[in-house]
């Protein structure tokens, strides 16, 4: 299987084109565990899969390292969006995407050799009902500064829904946090029967603030597209921001510009990056690859 590896921001993702293909049905979810194992693997946050669709340009799915099928992902579409059009696949520097979150809209933007260096995404409308997390209690209350306790720790928690679930914190200073300790613990919390991406957010001024994130299947990463956007979204909720402006938002891996318009549509930009190609072969039950 040829593969290409990709980065947002160091949100990385093994791509398989399966574009020419009719089988959706292999075992995409041992399959991420597999190759996303970086001892055993190639070593990754999951695999993308580009697929043909019937009710947008193209299909993207997502499987995080512990073989869960994801809904959306911010940084996989921009590497998705870029695969596509540095690769022909697409002339128009407009198109379509289907997720398991609903069609997006992606827009890229082309550098002097004509390679995609900027994508613009279209990540819908932001819902924050608990209904629509999902989360425990009535389900057409928001949820907007929710407490939550771990230990003798207070949180305040307003959750948002990206076409996926996220529990976002306002906090003093991210480094302080131990979020690879609060972040499982609020992911598997009964309050998420589909369990949630947890978001510590940590506000520098009007327009700009500091993120990190645990991600629901894949732990502690460098980046999550939809987390920023629901950073954004709970920080204009919770009165902490001005709605209707641009917001950078600085995570371990680079930055997003992150907008939500006057229309309800939150809108993210930003990088996309290549790191190698090669070919995966299979040998029992380990996966082998060699990067060109």
């Amino acid at each position: 299987m040829d593969f290409v590896k990709m980065h947002g921001l160091g949100n990385s993702y093994i791509l398989f084109n399966l574009l020419e293909s009719t089988d959706e049905m292999g075992d995409f979810s041992y399959l991420s565990k597999k190759v996303s194992d970086v001892n055993f693997g190639i070593g990754s946050d999951g695999i993308l899969l580009i697929c043909p669709s019937k009710i947008a340009d193209f299909k993207m799915r997502i499987f995080n390292i512990d073989g869960s099928e994801g809904k959306n992902c911010g940084n996989g579409l921009r590497c998705v969006a870029k695969y596509l059009f540095d690769h022909l696949y697409t002339t128009s520097p407009r198109f379509t995407i289907e997720t398991l979150g609903g069609v997006v809209r992606v827009e890229v933007e082309i550098d002097e050799h004509e390679l995609v260096e900027f994508v613009t995404v279209d990540m819908g409308e932001p819902q924050w009902i608990k209904m629509s997390i999902p989360m425990i209690g009535d389900p057409f209350l928001p949820a907007i500064a929710e407490p939550f306790s771990i230990g003798d720790e207070e949180f305040e928690m307003t959750c948002v829904s990206m076409g996926n679930p996220h529990a976002i914190l306002f906090v003093d200073n991210v480094d302080d946090v131990p979020l690879e300790k609060i972040g499982p613990e609020i992911e598997y919390s009964p309050l998420f029967p589909e369990r949630v991406n947890v978001g510590i957010v940590e506000i520098q001024n009007q327009r700009e603030f500091k993120y990190r994130v645990w991600e629901r299947g894949s732990g502690l990463t460098m980046a999550c597209g939809t987390g920023a956007c629901a950073a954004v979204v709970a920080a204009t909720l919770t009165n902490r921001i001005e709605k209707h402006q641009q917001t950078t938002v600085h995570l371990p891996g680079g930055d997003l510009t992150i907008s939500w318009d006057q229309q309800n549509h939150v809108w993210k930009r930003g990088a996309a990056a290549y790191i190698c190609t090669g070919k995966l072969q299979m040998e029992g039950d380990l996966p082998r690859s060699r990067a060109i």
